[in-house]
């Protein structure tokens, strides 16, 4: 019987490399970067060495042409020791390296892939905006055609990766701003540090969680962008939006397993360790509870993950509704989950050293970026309403 988790030998060979790397290089500095707010680069340039971080791009380009599941399982090890960490690789491997990957030509494929593949440039998205998240269409970034040249003016907030420090820009973005009115109206460019009019505008400091990551908001101040820039045609980026977004919700959904599991093994570990009236608190059927509903709704959400993994078409995507319910589903798991554990530490849970409150603080993320829960309950009913049966 095939293992839905590891399918192939060579899915297995990636956990147990991964899961090694978390383990001995990822953990131990996560609760440092956490404190600080600071982003370890060199950390990530590590994953360039180990061919992760262009995991679902094609070999030629520099990537090890693997599939989801891969990406599912690369998402889950990291974010098993420091989620914070994992979200600057799913920005920068999945909606920058990834989708450059599906949606640009030969030419931008080859000048950048590499870079973002060995680490050599830090990559990301840019599509939310100051008063615009979920309503996509109501982004006021704009882009003007002037010459050969396309020329930017708006503003992108909560960028993953915008800023490698306090100071200085990521170093290449996938933009999104309108061409023109309506649904058909939106294009998608590659923008580079160093371009005209082109800047950091401030770093956000003070979030709840995923703290070990850098959140910015970028500015495009008449910002001129080569015409070679536009990735795909002008006014269907909407189409590689979507498609991208299945892999993203995908891989967060992933992302919420790591924290998970590593919750459950937490408390797993306390219930036996600690005694309360002459025996372990796990002989006691309140801390029963918290453990086996934990480890019931992992293993369908992990069950979940893994099965829309191995369905999804990296080129087409096609199963929206899915990709929507293993995040709707595994966000408020692993954040329900962490509660679960805090609660069976009491005061130690409360507190970083045991990691729970860190995980707790992450989890929530989950329930926002990439797509609120709310937007994952519009599309979700939206997209049964076209069906008579459930298959």
């Amino acid at each position: 019987m095939t293992d839905l988790f590891n399918p192939t030998e060579e899915h297995l060979a990636l956990r147990d490399m991964v899961r090694a790397f978390a383990e001995r290089e990822v953990d131990p500095q996560a609760a440092e970067h956490d404190k600080h707010e600071r982003f370890n680069l060199p950390l990530f340039r590590k994953l360039g060495e180990l061919g992760l971080l262009g995991v679902t791009v094609e070999e030629r380009w520099g990537g090890a042409g693997m599939d989801a599941v891969a990406a599912v399982i690369a998402h889950e090890e990291l974010s098993a020791a420091d989620p914070g960490f994992c979200l600057a690789y799913l920005a920068h491997s999945m909606l920058f390296a990834n989708n450059l990957a599906h949606n640009g030509d030969d030419a931008q494929r080859g000048r950048l892939l590499p870079l973002a593949c060995s680490g050599e440039i830090l990559g990301g998205m840019a599509m939310s905006e100051p008063g615009a998240g979920t309503d996509v269409l109501g982004m006021q970034t704009r882009a003007v055609a002037d010459g050969d040249d396309w020329v930017l003016d708006g503003a992108k907030m909560w960028i993953t990766n915008g800023a490698l420090n306090d100071a200085e820009l990521g170093d290449a973005f996938l933009v999104y701003a309108r061409t023109a009115p309506g649904s058909r109206g939106l294009s998608l460019f590659l923008v580079e540090k160093g371009m005209p009019g082109f800047r950091l505008g401030q770093k956000i400091h003070d979030k709840l969680g995923m703290r070990a990551s850098t959140t910015a908001e970028l500015v495009f101040d008449g910002c001129r962008v080569p015409g070679r820039n536009l990735v795909g045609a002008e006014g269907q980026a909407v189409k590689h939006m979507m498609r991208n977004l299945e892999l993203e919700r995908l891989t967060l959904a992933a992302m919420s397993l790591g924290m998970a599991r590593r919750s459950i093994e937490v408390m797993n570990r306390h219930a036996s360790e600690r005694q309360a009236f002459g025996q372990p608190i796990r002989e006691f059927g309140q801390i029963q509870r918290h453990i086996a509903e934990s480890y019931a709704e992992y293993m369908a959400g992990r069950s979940y993950v893994y099965q829309v993994a191995a369905a999804l078409s990296l080129k087409s995507g096609g199963n929206r509704v899915d990709s929507d319910g293993v995040k709707l589903y595994c966000g408020t798991m692993a954040k329900n989950v962490a509660d679960r554990a805090i609660q069976v530490l009491g005061g130690y849970g409360y507190v970083g050293e045991y990691q729970v409150e860190r995980l707790w603080r992450d989890a929530k993320l989950i329930e926002i970026g990439g797509g609120t829960v709310e937007a994952h309950h519009k599309n979700i009913t939206r997209d049964l309403g076209r069906l008579d049966k459930l298959r």
